[in-house]
């Protein structure tokens, strides 16, 4: 019998009423192991209406109890890391490490959660006037949401709800409906940790539930992480219904490799940020721009290093890559390096026809390496979120920024050199939100924000940090006067000196 993912409504499993499901895969065979429940526009109502009745209580509890709550799921959840990661697996099919490296991330932001009170301090300013004091404070908005990819079904929830539900919000999660179950679990982690009922919802679904949540009047944010042309419609559709936003899309992010770097380090670096996780992060390196005369040879090394990775089913220790997370997905991918050719590009290696013995009806993308890509090639141009790399070549490290800078997207970068003053240079002129020195995926701590820029960023806050504090906490400045007891009318004694 096939294994149902409800939604968590109000601290309790609630059954699907709508009647639609979606199928969940194990991408290793390609078997439909579960369905998930979609959700109707009531249902997502009553998702709402529960956080919004939580938050009567929880918007005005002491930050004592909050991070109380807080700490004991941190151990919760470092305690079933393994547990969550085996279910990332199963329903994403990302190997057992990567999968533990998520949860891992996550935890990083459920500390930064537990040490909330140092970010949500205010200001005063005493004696700006006569006996006036001006005090700046920050309280929670109410209802907020969260709308995530299916590539982190753990971590990229746990950048947001954490930081969200410590300073005072109540929270829907709308997770991907390819790999439900983490968020399902996570859940009921939050409720053995003592989170009051209907701080923490989850509603899974499809546009219905994505839509509804955009324009629900009690919704006062949302927060997203995929693509760039829902990123888009997110941020438009939420702004229009007076939400405040955060919307992070999508990335084509280069590497840039200048001749005097370590070549070595930078095909390792490569090879690990372009076919970990099979591709599918928004900070993979997609593209490698060499400059000057390191091309031919860092090509050579990273097809003798690519060539080594073992593909395989995520739950086997041995395999170092899984599949992709559907057919569909593995298809459109392959199509990229199936017309390579004809767009000019020289294909190194070509993984389209990649099987793995006793698991043939899985989602199995080899690794593929593309040389000499122009900038007109759909292979550059787009998103693949798969195991694709593209080198570019360029003669000088201006005309390799310049083809960086020229690219619509601007989440993350990296520069592999020896030379300070180059890397120096690089992280002041390159547009894009994050920048690695020597460091392929620069992906921040949790206490600095993530984010990119231009079509990898809609709205104007980054993710998690600081920017994760203000995000989900709006600003009020309270000016105060009081009188001064020896001004007390007469005939009342305050018993206050009167000797000034």
């Amino acid at each position: 019998m096939t294994n149902i993912v409800n939604h968590w409504i109000g601290g309790k499993t609630a059954e699907g009423a709508s009647g639609t499901y979606g199928p969940v895969t194990n991408p290793a065979t390609g078997e439909v192991t579960t369905k998930v429940a979609f959700a109707s526009v009531d249902e997502v109502d009553a998702a709402v209406a529960a956080a919004k009745e939580a938050y009567l209580a929880w918007g005005q509890s002491s930050l004592a109890q909050r991070t109380s709550i807080l700490f004991k799921f941190r151990a919760l959840l470092d305690a079933h890391r393994d547990e969550i990661a085996a279910l990332i697996t199963a329903e994403h099919g990302k190997v057992h490490s990567d999968a533990l490296g998520e949860v891992a991330r996550g935890l990083e932001i459920v500390d930064l959660a537990c040490g909330i009170t140092v970010q949500l301090k205010g200001e005063l300013s005493t004696q700006v006037a006569t006996r006036v004091d001006v005090s700046s404070i920050r309280q929670p908005l109410g209802v907020v949401a969260g709308i995530t990819p299916f590539n982190f079904p753990a971590m990229v929830p746990m950048w947001m709800f954490p930081i969200a539900i410590a300073c005072g919000n109540t929270f829907v999660l709308k997770p991907s409906e390819k790999d439900p179950s983490a968020a399902n679990r996570i859940a009921e982690l939050l409720a053995e940790a003592g989170l009051p009922d209907g701080v923490f919802n989850v509603v899974h679904g499809d546009k219905v539930a994505v839509d509804r949540l955009l324009e629900h009047p009690d919704v006062q944010a949302v927060s997203f992480v995929g693509s760039t042309p829902i990123a888009r419609y997110i941020h438009t559709t939420a702004s229009a219904h007076g939400k405040r936003v955060q919307a992070l899309g999508g990335a084509k992010n280069h590497m840039l490799v200048l001749p005097d770097a370590d070549l070595d380090a930078a095909a390792d670096a490569a090879v690990s940020a372009a076919y970990g996780s099979a591709g599918e992060r928004c900070m993979a390196i997609s593209a490698v721009v060499a400059v000057g005369a390191v091309g031919d040879e860092l090509v050579e090394k990273i097809r003798e290093r690519a060539e080594k990775i073992k593909i395989g089913p995520g739950d086997d220790p041995t395999s170092e890559m899984g599949p992709l997370i559907t057919k569909a997905h593995r298809d459109k991918v392959a199509s990229y390096v199936e017309g390579a050719a004809a767009e000019g590009c020289e294909v190194v290696l070509d993984g389209t026809g990649h099987t793995v013995d006793g698991h043939e009806d899985g989602h199995w993308i080899g690794i593929s390496l593309l040389d000499r890509v122009p900038t007109t090639a759909k292979a550059y141009r787009d998103e693949i979120f798969g195991p694709v790399l593209c080198v570019l070549r360029a003669e000088t490290y201006e005309e390799g920024l310049a083809l960086i800078n020229a690219s619509p997207f601007g989440n993350g970068t990296a520069i592999f050199t020896r030379d300070g003053g180059a890397a120096r240079r690089f992280q002041l002129e390159v547009e894009a939100g994050m920048v690695g020195v020597n460091v392929p995926i620069p992906v921040p701590v949790g206490y600095h924000s993530f984010g990119g820029w231009k079509d990898s960023l809609f709205g104007d806050h980054h993710i998690y940090g600081n920017d994760g504090t203000h995000f989900y906490t709006r600003g009020k400045v309270v000016t105060t006067r009081w009188p001064d007891p020896a001004d007390a009318p007469a005939g009342v004694d305050l018993g206050f000196p009167r000797n000034h």
